[in-house]
């Protein structure tokens, strides 16, 4: 098994993950395609709150009374939500903190890891990013089950006939979302920003049409109105920020999907359409309840007049399914960057599009997403309930984020003290609120998030503890290889004119394959490559970087081989450049050697003894090297070995 984090040792100027990435920044005809892709896959998740955000303020757990003081007061927090959290914080100030480009907090983690000079300090940020990672697969569960059936159950304001009939419907539809994974999201993936644009015009029309009946709801403007909340309604007040907050999740996506748009698409999206639109849609609804406090049961389809209601759920749903799928997709992706980076084992990895890499799909997550977005629904049975589960770990993950672009800030962006503490304590104050609102549902359904987040953070720890002890012992054992090849005696060995490639875990010894290959059939190929991939902390890895040759003597050579975390990694690919060296890597001449280990966890010390079974146990139900690196089947001999660790 390759190293996730193999130091470049070619003696040449290291790669900089900070180095900028060269693209130049979209104009013209681009820029309207990706501005309008942008609307379907970054907005999906934000921009389908309306559904349920003010409706939770007003009837949800900790709801207060839709009198105009209140309709006031809550509008006027959902306003400074959006400007503090979404506008201010991440299109000012996160959106900046890319890595190469790339975004989310996998991408973030690694781009401070290397700014930690202290290995104790190390340890506690990847076990801090690893945590808000985590988080972000239990927001995916949760997201397609409250989405989607917060738009289905506006049947039931039509007519109670069809109240039966929303938990089965909604769960048809999600199970057709998830078999559709499989085919990927190109075919239908150009009709998601033209329906977003119809969705978010309609959240402005609907909105529109209610404010002119009751302009006096812009006063909302005003925090001083916020403040009056808390005043009339003290600890209530404070309960009710965890519905609130509802408007805010989904800008988290702002900065995950930032590699697939870049910062200027995603922001001309935001200050054009999307801020517009959601702001005139909830005022809007508060507008309608100062008209009709009884419509708080359901104020957003309320806003549509009685012809329109059955086009509108239909919209919503469509919106509510693009906004699932792009919470799918980003699963999806985050998954591939932990296996790159070292915090996850090899999972098979489907590229559903031979021309948008960033397209995959990863069966495995898919139908754990899917049975327990399914499971949710079931076992909550309406969006109310369940926004009871929706926000802990969406909250967790801002302040995690916050955390993280503060060391940005101080590390790379050379921020004085002053004014690093000064932004990340105000973000701080402001996300410890929301957390804190939030953190009282969690004996009502917060805590299956929670519970997720924990089971992922204790799979992505023991995989990349493991792999550090398995690391450690192989080294303790390991033959140095220039030292091996000069003192061998090639003379006595017979050579077969061919090229044989050995995947190596460490860059400076030899495969554990290789000295089995030499013990037992004691004979040496002409040519003897040792492989060594490595996964660097950027998004990609330019074709210069990518593959580099060092002759060791004797017909051996050093090759090391690099992809980005955002890369599925192609080892014949990455080798087609080998002839310029000199190397015959044709296939009928070419065979690719594997070490199988098949652990037994009966060591002691390094790792809790449950924990190194777990270890064994994901290593077991890993993918294959060999399909993993896109290695030719018929072109690849495993040879194991048992170790105890």
């Amino acid at each position: 098994m390759p190293s996730a984090h193999a130091e470049n040792r070619s003696g040449e100027p290291p790669i900089d993950p900070h180095a900028a990435t060269g693209h130049a920044a979209p104009t013209g005809r681009r820029l309207a395609l990706l501005t309008l892709g942008a609307l379907g896959i970054v907005y999906g998740d934000i921009g389908t709150s309306p559904l349920y955000s003010l409706r939770e303020c007003f009837h949800g757990m900790h709801a207060v009374a839709p009198n105009p003081a209140n309709v006031l007061g809550v509008l006027s927090l959902v306003f400074w939500a959006l400007v503090v959290i979404v506008t201010i914080k991440y299109h000012v100030y996160v959106l900046r903190a890319d890595n190469r480009g790339e975004g989310g907090i996998l991408a973030l983690m690694a781009l401070v890891r290397s700014r930690i000079e202290s290995a104790g300090g190390r340890r506690v940020l990847v076990a801090v990013g690893l945590f808000g990672a985590a988080l972000l697969y239990g927001d995916g569960m949760i997201t397609p089950a409250i989405s989607v059936l917060s738009a289905v159950e506006g049947l039931s304001v039509a007519t109670d006939a069809f109240t039966p009939y929303v938990v089965p419907i909604t769960v048809a539809i999600l199970v057709l979302l998830f078999l559709f994974q499989r085919r990927g999201t190109g075919g239908i993936g150009a009709v998601f920003g033209p329906v977003m644009m119809l969705w978010f015009g309609t959240l402005a029309v609907l909105g529109l049409r209610w404010i002119v009946q009751a302009p006096e709801v812009l006063k909302a403007v005003n925090p001083l109105y916020g403040i009056q909340f808390f005043t009339i309604n003290q600890g209530r007040g404070f309960l009710v920020l965890g519905a609130v907050f509802l408007v805010a999740t989904g800008g988290e996506a702002l900065y995950a999907d930032l590699g697939h748009f870049g910062e200027r698409p995603i922001q001309i999206d935001w200050f054009t359409i999307v801020a517009p639109a959601l702001l005139l849609n909830y005022f809007g609804q508060g507008a309608l309840l100062l008209h009709h406090p009884q419509a708080s049961w359901s104020p957003f389809y309320k806003l549509a007049p009685a012809w329109a209601l059955y086009p509108l759920v239909a919209l919503s749903t469509a919106a509510t399914v693009i906004a699932s799928q792009a919470v799918i997709s980003g699963a999806f992706s985050l998954t591939r960057q932990a296996v790159q980076l070292g915090y996850l084992p090899r999972v098979e990895i489907v590229h559903t599009s031979e021309r948008e890499i960033g397209q995959i799909y990863v069966p495995a997550v898919n139908w754990l997403i899917a049975a327990a977005t399914i499971g949710l629904v079931l076992g909550f049975r309406s969006s109310s309930r369940l926004a009871a589960a929706y926000g802990i770990a969406v909250t967790t993950t801002m302040v995690i984020t916050t955390i993280l672009a503060h060391i940005v800030a101080r590390r790379i962006w050379r921020w004085p003290a002053w004014a690093a503490f000064s932004v990340t304590l105000s973000f701080l104050a402001v996300d410890l609120s929301f957390f804190g609102a939030n953190a009282i549902k969690i004996k009502d359904g917060g805590w299956v998030p929670i519970v997720v987040a924990a089971f992922v953070f204790l799979q992505m720890s023991t995989w990349e503890r493991g792999r550090a002890l398995l690391a450690e012992k192989l080294a303790r054992d390991r033959f140095n290889a220039r030292e091996f090849i000069a003192h061998l005696d090639v003379e006595r060995l017979p050579r077969i004119p061919r090229t044989a490639v050995f995947m190596a875990r460490d860059p400076e010894g030899l495969p554990v394959a290789f000295l089995h290959n030499l013990k037992h059939n004691g004979v040496l190929h002409e040519h003897v490559l040792l492989l060594n991939v490595e996964s660097l902390e950027m998004p990609e890895v330019g074709k210069k970087e990518r593959l580099e040759v060092e002759e060791l003597g004797r017909g051996f050579y050093r090759v090391s081989v690099r992809f980005g975390f955002m890369e599925t990694p192609d080892i014949p690919e990455a080798l087609s450049g080998a002839p310029a060296f000199g190397l015959d890597l044709s296939p009928m001449k070419t065979t690719f050697f594997l070490g199988k280990e098949t652990l037994i966890p009966k060591g002691s010390g390094g790792m809790w003894s449950l924990r190194k079974r777990l270890f064994a146990l994901m290593a077991r139900n890993s993918q294959t090297a060999s399909s993993f690196f896109r290695l030719p089947p018929n072109r690849v001999i495993e040879l194991g070995q048992q170790l105890v660790f």
